[in-house]
Formats: structure tokens, sequence, C-alpha cells
């Protein structure tokens, strides 16, 4: 008996570790995205780079939905209210991609995804308009809390005046909308049941945007064109390792989700800006020539109080009740 209850024990134990390592594991990977995606606006792009960008991940979709289809077959066998289901949302998450890249084209990596500790406001506001769900004083509190940290970090200090980043705002509000509306949606079709449909869809309808922006945005196929002249290796390595990153993050999101509540998995989400935030000293630190944003005192603590806001926030909208 005795024996029994250790083993029961050890596989608690192991179980909790493995969740936690796999939903930690999603926002180090998305954290190395923002960064690559950062760095190729950098080095690569001045205009057009937003559309060009999304063109090119197109290109990388060609290459990865076959090998998604060989993962999983079953791809295809999917119910029309369910396509219908993961095509608006993969529209969604175009839309999110469009707002990101234009932030992130304008300000840094850092500021850009502290604003994602919005989602769950966003989440909980949708359900009290459209659910008629009850927001308590505890949430009201935390949402306040998260919305204090973004304020802070919306901020930025240019020659002794603080500045208010109005587009850069504006452009994480509609990516958080998008997303928070994705989610929402997405319950119909839980992507922890099977996040490689959900991947191998995404990217066609990505594909299929991917071309319409190059056969009718003039400017976009010019910059798009003038890349591959120039920078195709690099770029097309960049983006490829970018969806793999992307890919691996999904995945070890949606198992975490399977052995642990979603409410907890959903906590660690908090981990991407501090992995940003991290990523963002290292390089400036150790490979300059990659530094894509300011680490001098007055920044990193102005984001490294933004980040522990937003954490704080983050946490108590979780345990709200």
């Amino acid at each position: 008996m005795r024996r029994n209850e250790d083993a029961a024990i050890f596989r608690g134990v192991i179980a909790i570790q493995t969740w936690f390592i796999l939903a930690v594991i999603s926002p180090l990977l998305w954290a190395m995205c923002n960064h690559i995606d950062k760095i190729v606006l950098e080095r690569y792009f001045k205009e057009g780079g937003v559309g060009t960008l999304i063109i090119v991940s197109a290109l990388a979709s060609v290459i990865a939905t076959p090998f998604l289809y060989i993962i999983d077959p079953s791809v295809l066998n999917v119910g029309r209210g369910n396509l219908g289901i993961i095509v608006v949302t993969a529209v969604l998450d175009i839309v999110l991609l469009w707002a990101y890249l234009n932030a992130m084209q304008r300000d840094n990596s850092s500021r850009v995804i502290v604003y994602y500790q919005l989602v769950p406001i966003f989440g909980i506001v949708a359900g009290w308009v459209f659910l008629g769900e009850v927001v308590s004083k505890d949430q009201l509190v935390a949402m306040g809390v998260v919305i204090l940290g973004t304020s802070i970090v919306s901020l930025e200090n240019v020659e002794g005046r603080f500045r208010f980043k109005g587009r850069t705002v504006g452009y994480m509000l509609l990516a958080c909308t998008c997303w928070a509306a994705e989610l929402a949606i997405f319950k119909v079709v839980a992507l922890e049941e099977n996040p490689w449909r959900s991947l191998f869809w995404k990217h066609i309808v990505l594909m299929v945007l991917g071309a319409l922006m190059y056969l009718l945005i003039p400017r976009y196929r010019a910059s798009f064109q003038a890349a591959m002249r120039t920078n195709s290796v690099p770029l097309l390595s960049a983006n490829l390792l970018n969806e793999v990153l992307y890919m691996l993050g999904t995945v070890s999101y949606g198992l975490a989700a399977m052995l642990a509540p979603v409410s907890l998995v959903l906590l660690t989400e908090t981990f991407q800006s501090i992995f940003v935030f991290l990523m963002a000293i290292l390089i400036a630190r150790f490979v300059p020539q990659f530094a894509t944003e300011a680490v001098d005192r007055t920044h990193v603590a102005l984001k490294g109080v933004a980040i522990c806001i937003t954490g704080l926030g983050t946490y108590l909208l979780l345990v709200a009740r």
C-alpha cells in the first residue's frame, strides 16, 4: 500500500513538472520568434516590410503544410462547421499578425509584447458584453493593475520628456482584440485536441492571403521582389526558423493545457514578456550587431516595472473570483 502511495505521489510530481516545463517552453520559443521578426524588419525592410514579411510567411507555409499533412493526415477530414470556425480564426490570426508586425516595425519588441497581457481583459469584457457574465470586484482591481502596467510601458523617455506611443497602442489593441476573439471562437474546436489541424488550415489561409497581397498591392509586390533579389536566403531561412519555433511552441502549449488547468497554463504566458525583455538585454550585451532597442538604465527600469506590474495583474486576474 505504501509503495502504491509513493508511486502515485511520484507520478503527480512528474506530471506537475511536465506541464510546467511544456508551458514555459512555449513563451520562450515565441519570444525567440518576436526577436527574429524584429531583427528581420530592422535589417531588411524600411518600407513595405509588413506586407512583404506576410508574403514571405506565405512561402514558408507552402513548405510547412506537407509536413503537417504527413504528421496528421486527418487534417483534411474536418466538418464544414469546424472548417468555417478554423478559417475565421485563421483570418483573425492574419489580422493579428498584420497589427503586431506594424507595431514591431515602429517600436521595440520588449514594449510591444507587454500589451498581450491585455488579452484576458478583452476576453472578460467580451463575456460581460455578449454573454452577460458577471465581472467581480477582484477582477476589476486586477484589470486596473494590468492597464496600469501597459500604461507605463506606453510612455517613452525622449530627451527628458515622456511621449505616449499612440500608434503602438492602437496596433496592439487591435492585435489583442483579434487574439481574444480567436480564443473565444476557437472553444468549439479546441486547439488542445488537435493542434496540427489548426496549424494546417491556418497556413492554407495564410497562403491565400499572401498570394492576394502579392497580386493586389503593387508596393508590397515590388518590395517582395526586391527582397528576393537581394536577401532571399536569409529572409526565407529566418522565416522558416520562425515557423518551426512557432509550431513547436503551439504544440507544447497544447500539450501543457491537456495536463493542467487552462488557468494555470495561461498564467505562464506572462513569461513571454519577461523572456523578450531578458533576450533584448542579452542581445545588446553579447551580439550588439543584432540589437534593435535601447537597454540603458532608464529604458530597462521603465520596462522592468511595467512587466512586473502587468505580471502581477495577470496573476490577480486569473485567481480572482
